[in-house]
């Protein structure tokens, strides 16, 4: 039986592509460990899925910017890259894959110190720290954008991200019946997010008037952000977040507004959904979602409106010039061939593991 040591970690984002690939490895025979850090995001969601031996190691930040840990959390990551050293070398895996966050740096490390294969994975248009310093021990860099390959120094071949089946199973019926929504209207779906995404939640309040003359609205408003003066508006439905249920919103929903992080683009896609995207601007991130944003602009995968650009009339503007528009954008997702990632990244991770 072949093994692979999985790792990511530190937001959900560098998780959720693994369990993508774990369904698919256990099928064809593979034993699964994951290495990552202790009560974090990766234990958390990778101790729900069986048959996946979870390893923890110690974890430091790797920062830009000046901050007193930057003295002490070298010492964990060599400590990590010890720890990781010795699982490693017990659970003896064929390949390790990583999809980047700190908790990476210390395992990649330890695969090479193992003479164990490294396959990388980079969701953004150019490569995070982490990836950065696993780079140049990695066989190949997987990425979701094709304009990334330029930053990989010839080793990136572009896959898109795994994307789990699950989110793709949906039933528009299910999703109408249950939101309450029905067949007179679109659907519009926002994904508002996390109080980063507050500006996007404020606009939308601010639109609702308009814009319920025209959609049927459910709105993903994030954790403790539900607007009570909307509550029971006819028409509008708000979510903190969903789970299971995203595959039904995704299949019921005819256009989407989110922000432009790797991941949910990557499920926009894989669910073939005209999108308009308001991506974080750079004072609040490093630019990344804004090149995401860019590069399916360019490529005619979605629509892009910029938040310093954002009222509530242009974002009024927007949705309705993309739902008019949605036709020239489902020619493009249809002509995209890596939607969803997982065969194009297990052929790596196959072609890279040691017999």
């Amino acid at each position: 039986m072949k093994k692979i040591v999985l790792t990511g970690g530190g937001t959900a984002g560098h998780v959720t592509p693994n369990l993508a690939l774990i369904p698919k490895l256990q099928d064809d025979g593979w034993e699964v460990s994951y290495i990552g850090a202790a009560d974090s995001a990766e234990q958390e969601l990778i101790s729900k899925v069986s048959g996946v031996h979870f390893y923890t190691i110690s974890v430091g930040k790797l920062r830009r910017y000046f901050d007193w840990k930057n003295f002490s959390d070298p010492f964990r990551v060599l400590r990590g890259i010890r720890q990781a050293t010795g699982i490693i070398r017990s659970v003896k895996p064929n390949v390790v894959f990583s999809k980047g966050g700190f908790v990476s740096v210390p395992v990649v490390y330890g695969a090479k110190l193992n003479g164990v294969p490294v396959v990388i994975h980079e969701s953004d248009m150019t490569p995070g720290l982490a990836n950065k310093l696993c780079a140049p021990i990695a066989k190949v860099e997987c990425c979701t954008f094709p304009e990334a390959i330029q930053y990989t120094n010839g080793k990136g071949i572009h896959t898109g991200t795994p994307i789990r089946p699950e989110i793709l199973s949906g039933s528009r019926k299910d999703g109408l019946r249950r939101f309450g929504f029905n067949e007179s209207l679109p659907v519009l779906m926002v994904v508002g997010g996390s109080s980063g995404a507050q500006a996007i939640n404020q606009a939308i309040w601010k639109a609702l008037p308009q814009l319920l003359e025209t959609f049927q609205i459910l709105h993903l408003v994030g954790k403790g952000n539900v607007n009570d003066s909307y509550t029971g508006t006819d028409q509008y439905v708000q979510c903190e977040y969903l789970n299971e249920e995203m595959a039904d919103a995704y299949a019921c929903s005819d256009i989407i507004v989110s922000r432009a992080g790797a991941n949910v683009l990557c499920e926009i896609l894989a669910a073939r959904k005209p999108a308009l995207l308001i991506p974080y601007p750079k004072s609040a991130s490093r630019g990344d979602q804004i090149l995401n944003a860019e590069s399916f602009r360019a490529r005619g995968l979605s629509h892009v409106l910029m938040q310093e650009d954002m009222t509530p009339e242009t974002l009024t503007d927007a949705i309705v010039k993309l739902y008019h528009e949605r036709g020239t954008l489902y020619e493009a997702m249809d002509n995209e061939p890596t939607a969803n990632g997982i065969d194009a990244v297990l052929e790596q991770i196959y072609k890279y593991a040691k017999p």
